[in-house]
């Protein structure tokens, strides 16, 4: 063939190469300029473990965040999703080979000739064989984005399971906290007890007023009140913590409490930029964003010519299976070529372009997202720490004052108005260091999982092995 010739036959293409939309890149306010450090604490190098909720020493946490990975149904279903777009993977590359399908045709008439009426049987098994050649990569780009799409479940699924230890690490904190919160009612209710009986003494001698009995009976009551209060919130928090973990409503197997007592663990510090490879959220953006990248290639290519092979292979059975057979064949290509679709191929480029606009301002999100979180969670261990030490000494000197006002009570030298300030001021701070203590903790949690729970990408040679 000559050199116009072969000009001659590839024009066609060549102007439909110049039809094909230009590649748009991504745009440039998605991008994400990462902090050197953080605002409140020096950054390093360190990794956080995986189980990271053994750092809190507690057996029966362990156990209960164990127990909601393998069963909590939020999990499950995250894992399923995996599975689905695994298969999509496997849909998607067989579009790039061959397909065999066996052809069977049968047919029997009856028609009036010349010679009278013939009556004709005809089989016909056959064998097609047909291919898409993928001459401008438009399924390969197509795998390419299934790809990306699967490792961004693969992500979705440990975002998941890191969501759901967080909350059933929270949800056990909570729990340890309402137990001590019924606690401190039950021994307030106690002594509440002996002041009222001592009220009610004084009351009937004369030596106080009945509006001083009223005030330690009216006190009595409030604490009491707080105690089913507690009870049905326990209740309740136990049933929210079974439902994490996949279970039926029903009793939590617990420590002690030790663990509201105990130091908090401490947070490895990490460097701003370890945090895209380490959080599952933004590895499954960044995923996405490449799986639309492919995506939009795909539709790219749709401008240019398709090919495809064809070839079938047979034999004709005519007016009865002991004649001799006939074999027959055929083979084909074929090439389409889009010339005029309405503008409909543009308008699929258009809302390809935008779905991978809109991929990468969700990564910017995620993006800033973490960082927010991660800032927020660093800040607020020296300051719940503050809060703690402040609450501390406010207890001491509260229980210093309780002491003073009774002993002021009972030899005559205050009233019981003012023994009664100073239990109520004592019980309410306990309350108060529970709670921020329970904060104390829960901001830990939220911090190990701001920093991606010890979760980290996987290589690329792990996570090109999909089904």
């Amino acid at each position: 063939m000559t050199p116009a010739r072969y000009f001659i036959f590839l024009a066609p293409v060549l102007s439909l190469c110049a039809c094909m939309p230009a590649d748009r890149p991504s745009p440039a306010s998605a991008a994400v300029a990462l902090p050197t450090a953080w605002r409140d604490t020096s950054s390093g190098n360190g990794t956080v473990d995986p189980a990271w909720w053994q750092a809190f020493g507690d057996p029966a946490l362990t156990r209960l965040i164990e127990a909601a990975l393998v069963r909590n149904t939020d999990v499950l279903t995250a894992t399923a999703r995996v599975e689905e777009v695994a298969a999509d993977i496997r849909l998607a590359r067989s579009a790039l080979l061959p397909s065999l399908d066996a052809v069977g045709a049968a047919q029997r008439s009856r028609s009036l000739g010349t010679t009278g009426t013939t009556t004709s049987t005809a089989l016909q098994p056959e064998i097609q064989l047909s291919w898409q050649v993928d001459m401008f990569g438009r399924l390969s780009r197509l795998t390419a984005a299934a790809r990306q799409q699967y490792v961004a479940s693969q992500a979705d699924r440990d975002a998941v399971a890191l969501s759901v230890a967080a909350q059933t690490a929270q949800a056990y904190v909570g729990l340890l906290a309402l137990d001590a919160q019924l606690a401190v009612s039950r021994e307030t209710v106690k002594s509440r007890a002996e002041a009222l009986r001592l009220a009610t003494d004084q009351a009937q001698v004369g030596y106080t007023s009945q509006f001083e009995l009223t005030q330690a009976q009216a006190e009595y009551e409030a604490v009491s009140q707080a105690i089913p209060q507690f009870e049905q919130a326990i209740r309740a928090q136990e049933n929210a913590l079974r439902l994490l973990t996949g279970e039926m409503p029903g009793p939590v197997t617990r420590s002690d409490g030790a663990l509201l007592a105990a130091t908090p663990p401490t947070v490895p510090a990490t460097l701003p930029a370890d945090l895209l490879r380490r959080r599952p959220d933004i590895v499954s953006a960044e995923a996405m964003v490449a799986a639309a990248d492919a995506s939009l290639a795909a539709r790219r290519a749709q401008f240019l010519p398709q090919v495809a092979l064809s070839a079938s292979l047979g034999q004709l059975f005519v007016n009865g299976l002991d004649y001799d057979p006939v074999t027959i064949w055929d083979v084909g290509a074929s090439a389409l070529a889009p010339l005029f679709a309405g503008g409909r191929l543009r308008a699929q480029v258009d809302a390809a372009t935008a779905q991978r606009d809109q991929a990468a301002f969700a990564y910017r999100g995620a993006a800033l997202k973490a960082f927010g979180e991660v800032e927020t969670g660093l800040s607020g261990v020296s300051r719940f720490a503050e809060q703690i030490e402040r609450l501390h000494n406010r207890r001491q000197i509260l229980i210093r004052s309780v002491a003073m006002a009774r002993d002021r009570y009972r030899g005559g030298y205050a009233s019981y108005l003012e023994l009664l300030d100073a239990q109520r001021n004592l019980y309410s701070t306990e309350l108060d260091a529970i709670g921020v203590r329970q904060d104390q903790l829960d901001n830990i949690i939220t911090l190990y999982r701001a920093l991606g729970g010890g979760w980290s990408a996987p290589s690329p040679a792990t996570a090109k092995a999909e089904p």
